[in-house]
């Protein structure tokens, strides 16, 4: 490990390198840093000294950083933030330890949530964190130790645990269909069709798989969670292709019914996935044993 102190940069230096790269200006810096913009100018001056290298563009009162600090931002974000995972797992749970999931919101409010009471009272010295992540995220530039995913078991750099295979379900409200639920599965083309912004073809390959040949592009309105696009088939503005587990509690009140009776397993499945380097982890590995009995048993799913 090198020792010299100049290869040690203050904290506070980079922050500011790393706050002025994502920011675009002192002001903002300085804002968030809660400094005054001439104390963020030193501490910039401070770290180019220190490493002896041209870090800073000054074009009148703008700052910007040269290609050489860009690239050395790359770098150094990524270990401010593992600095900033460490620091929260020793102060939220000194006792025990500390699980920090991002989670998809729908599947982890409808599925994940009524579980963890069980976990909570089996493991009370674990601390189960949750943020919403909707699409995959780089587990090196992100503190987390851990994410809930659908889609193929194909994220770089990560293990992973089947959870749960999905089947869905075109479903709308009851004023949609007057004359009752279509005869074939083609005649749903003539409806208003809702889309999901994370699977934009959804509706393409439920069409093939009940063998009806559609366009490539299908007209419809865009949403960009389950929660939306669920509401908008529940106010009659169009057929939303949903999964089984978000749908059954309206279908069985008859707030929505099945345009066409037929729920199909989709091509992605959810998973549990976390980075190899944290495979180890004894928090994330407990969380980890206790997801595999909840989605084996339940579900009946192939390991």
């Amino acid at each position: 490990m090198l020792t010299s102190r100049k290869f040690f940069p203050s904290i506070s230096s980079l922050r500011a390198l790393e706050a002025l790269d994502r920011l675009g200006s002192a002001s903002a810096v300085a804002e968030e840093l809660a400094l005054t913009q001439s104390a963020v100018s030193r501490q910039l001056q401070t770290l180019e000294g220190q490493m002896g290298v041209e870090l800073i563009r000054r074009d009148r009162k703008r700052l910007s950083l040269t290609p050489a600090a860009q690239d050395y931002v790359t770098e150094i974000r990524e270990a401010l933030n593992r600095i900033a995972q460490a620091s929260l797992r020793l102060q939220v749970a000194p006792a025990g330890g500390t699980v920090n999931l991002a989670i998809l919101p729908t599947f982890g409010m409808r599925w994940l949530m009524p579980r963890l009471p069980e976990f909570s009272r089996l493991h009370p010295d674990i601390t189960i964190n949750m943020t919403t992540r909707l699409r995959p995220f780089n587990f090196a530039t992100e503190p987390f130790d851990a994410a809930l995913h659908f889609g193929e078991p194909d994220w770089p750099g990560t293990d992973r645990l089947l959870l749960k295979s999905e089947r869905v379900l075109p479903v709308c409200a009851p004023g949609l269909l007057p004359h009752g639920a279509p005869k074939s599965p083609g005649d749903l083309l003539r409806l208003p069709l809702l889309h999901i912004q994370t699977r934009p073809r959804a509706w393409q390959d439920w069409f093939a798989q009940m063998g009806v040949a559609c366009p490539e592009t299908l007209p419809g309105t865009l949403y960009d969670q389950f929660a939306t696009i669920g509401q908008a088939a529940l106010h009659g503005l169009g057929v939303a292709l949903l999964p089984n587990y978000v749908v059954e509690q309206d279908l069985a009140t008859g707030r929505l019914v099945a345009a066409y009776p037929d729920a199909v397993e989709t091509l992605g499945a959810y998973y549990l996935v976390w980075p190899r380097a944290r495979g180890n982890d004894p928090s994330l590995r407990a969380f980890r044993h206790w997801l595999a009995a909840q989605a084996e048993p339940e579900e009946g799913l192939p390991r």
